[in-house]
């Protein structure tokens, strides 16, 4: 095989090893995280959640308090995500929807680790993607109040690149947060729609 030839393979075989890397590592660090925050669940005691200062996809200023009164799935993402994002919020609707009536006290709850392209407009127009739940808050802020926000939720981001593509490294564990504001459990990712709305009806059931 010619010199250049080898090269180019050469190059091409560490591009994909660099890829299929970044993947593994939000993947590991999802489930670990995951792992991490249901440590809590049996202590009585929030492992995870917080105050927060946030904007949703309206424009309006909102805090914590927007999960008061519901039960709310809380999971941080952002609108240009390949594969991840909009497939978790694809497994929510399907997982909604084996909740049956007990769907109509659950909320979807998606924050912005990308505020920089992560507008109220974008996010507004990202979620009403057909396929996706209805009625999801899309909530986004200033850098500072997304970085504040996530280290609540203990909740892993990092830009990866430079320029407009760029992309964004994150943890992929769903919150599921009770009435009173307070962590219950952690959703991983690949769970299912089915596993996880028994999850949730137990969950529920506890109060």
């Amino acid at each position: 095989m010619p010199r250049r030839s080898v090269l180019l393979f050469a190059g091409a075989c560490i591009a994909i090893a660099v890829a299929l890397a970044a993947v593994t590592v939000v993947v590991v660090t999802g489930r670990e995280q995951a792992a991490a925050v249901a440590e809590g669940t049996g202590t009585g005691q929030a492992s995870v959640g917080g105050p927060f200062q946030l904007v949703n996809q309206d424009g309006q200023s909102v805090d914590q308090t927007l999960l008061d009164g519901r039960w709310s799935l809380v999971f941080f993402g952002f609108t240009y995500c390949p594969d991840f994002c909009p497939t978790t919020l694809q497994a929510l609707a399907a997982t909604k929807a084996r909740l049956g009536a007990a769907a109509d006290d659950v909320q979807i709850v998606f924050i912005s680790v990308d505020p920089a392209r992560d507008t109220p407009a974008a996010l507004k127009a990202y979620l009403a993607t057909d396929g996706f739940p209805k009625g999801v808050i899309g909530l986004t802020g200033s850098e500072a109040q997304v970085k504040s926000a996530a280290d609540a939720y203990r909740a892993y981001f990092q830009r990866v690149g430079t320029g407009p593509d760029y992309t964004m490294n994150h943890s992929l564990t769903v919150y599921l947060i009770g009435p009173d504001g307070q962590y219950r459990s952690a959703l991983a990712h690949d769970l299912g729609p089915e596993r996880s709305a028994q999850l949730i009806q137990r969950v529920m059931a506890r109060g």
